[in-house]
């Protein structure tokens, strides 16, 4: 009879058990616009490389640089950057945080063994009527005693069980789920940043590197000049002065030399701390000078609506959000009876004689129904949650609006830096022709040398903006693929 009414008892509170209170999160729509502005995916008017919003695969963007170099350092960087890997320790710790708010699903059990000593004091009533018992005699009846001091022995199991009427636990785990799969993005989202930093420091060296080779090539022009200066005022066919400002121009360009080196090796540091080494361990692989890598012809971005199955910062928002929303019902299911079952049992005896005999057990089972009637911080605790999913909420829009901004701000610049470039090339052409003239001039007697510097003067900063705009351009890039959230999987990818 016992057993068929704790059945009946179960049974009818584990019914209600799919009832989970609380809001139920739904998966936001991101705002924004149908298409990219025309103004920032319109070819340049010189572009050597031009967009399209056509699907777009940019789990190996980097690859599209054609550069062995860079590639090998990226798949490198991937297996021992330490912020990466402290991004996988953090997905451990979520998944493990997980487990520990899905334990409760599960009952409780424990054992429990003990051994006492006690002695009742016969001063107080308790121990007088002990006393006194031990010297009744009852005829017929076998005499009784109570020894004081006595010893017990118990051995015993225990178990309790929560049941999830409300769904409290439920509402925890989902947010726990949640936590995780925000702390998966944050990793996704410190690897889109690792390639992008890779790339922009390896293009960044390979641009001081074209720097430092333009420089040196103009100090060896410069110094040309002098040569041939020396020589006119040996002969009385040009002044001192003009030995003194040609040998100023080639103090002056040699002193562009230790900063450029300085430059080459704070990236080459840069790329050994993003890899995980030490200082310099990657001068002898990056020493030598190589050009900047040149960007692809074709590069399909996708639409605005791709952004958010793709950037892991918007993905890691959203999960946040569905965290704090679960949270909300956890606070809530708070509010509500909560039903615990529990048993205890096991033996007692006052000595290990007969400690394991069937009469030596004991026993204790039964629910518990705890139901709060006032507790103004249990309502409190639900306004706090709510406020944080709101707070979520607008982080979410924040985010897809700032992502939006990103991507046609490093369009814009991808297509202005080409126009750069393009002109640049062409002053570039029209120095040197203008140097050459200034030259001819120059040795016939025609021109003075100070219209020769000015046009070396000229020539080498044209150069230098030309390898600046060349470093440029593929930097914006690297930009314009971190913006899109390149190398990190699409909502499809990962289904």
């Amino acid at each position: 009879m016992h057993t068929k009414r704790l059945t009946l008892t179960i049974a009818l509170t584990v019914l209600p058990l799919g009832c989970a209170v609380g809001p139920r999160f739904t998966r936001p729509t991101p705002s924004v616009p149908a298409q990219w502005s025309s103004s920032s995916t319109a070819p340049a008017a010189q572009a050597t490389s031009t967009v399209d919003t056509g699907a777009a695969d940019l789990s190996t963007w980097w690859a599209r640089f054609n550069d062995p170099g860079l590639s090998s350092l990226i798949e490198r960087s991937r297996s021992s950057n330490l912020d990466l890997r402290a991004a996988v320790l953090r997905i451990t710790e979520s998944r493990a945080e997980r487990d520990v708010s899905a334990a409760s699903f599960w009952p409780s059990l424990s054992a429990n063994a003990s051994y006492t000593r006690q002695r009742i004091s016969e001063a107080t009533p308790n121990g007088a009527v002990f006393t006194r018992f031990n010297s009744v005699k009852i005829p017929g009846v076998s005499a009784i005693s109570f020894p004081n001091p006595y010893t017990q022995y118990q051995l015993g199991l225990g178990a309790t069980w929560e049941l999830d009427l409300f769904g409290r636990v439920r509402r925890s785990v989902e947010a726990a789920n949640a936590d995780l799969r925000a702390s998966v993005e944050d990793q996704r989202a410190v690897l889109v940043s690792l390639d992008s930093d890779v790339a922009r420091a390896y293009i960044d060296l390979r641009g001081a590197q074209l720097r430092k080779s333009v420089a040196e090539a103009s100090l060896a022009t410069q110094r040309e000049l002098l040569d041939l200066t020396s020589q006119r005022q040996a002969v009385g066919l040009t002044t001192y002065l003009d030995v003194e400002n040609a040998a100023a121009e080639v103090s002056t360009t040699q002193a562009q030399l230790p900063l450029l080196d300085l430059q080459i090796t704070q990236d080459i540091n840069l790329l050994s701390k993003l890899m995980g080494r030490e200082p310099e361990a990657l001068r002898s692989e990056l020493d030598e000078s190589r050009g900047v890598p040149p960007v692809p012809p074709q590069i399909p971005i996708g639409l605005p609506a791709d952004l958010a199955r793709r950037r892991p910062d918007i993905r890691e928002a959203e999960e946040k959000l569905h965290a704090a929303t679960a949270r909300i019902g956890v606070a809530v299911a708070d509010l509500f009876p909560r039903l615990t079952l529990s048993a205890q049992g096991g033996v007692q005896s006052q000595s290990t004689s007969n400690l394991l005999e069937w009469a030596s057990r004991f026993g204790t089972i039964g629910p518990t129904l705890e139901l709060p009637i006032f507790d103004r911080g249990r309502w409190a605790t639900i306004r706090v949650q709510d406020v944080r999913a709101k707070e979520a909420a607008l982080d979410y829009e924040r985010t897809v609006l700032s992502a939006l901004h990103e991507v046609e701000n490093a369009l814009a610049a991808y297509r202005a830096d080409q126009d750069r470039r393009a002109e640049l090339n062409a002053g570039v052409a029209h120095s040197r022709d203008a140097l050459t003239l200034a030259r001819q001039r120059y040795e016939s007697g025609v021109a003075n040398f100070i219209v020769v510097l000015d046009a070396e003067r000229t020539l080498q900063q044209n150069e230098l903006s030309l390898a600046d705009s060349v470093t440029s351009v593929s930097t914006d890039l690297v930009a314009l693929y971190r913006a899109l959230g390149g190398s990190a999987p699409t909502d499809a990818d990962q289904s």
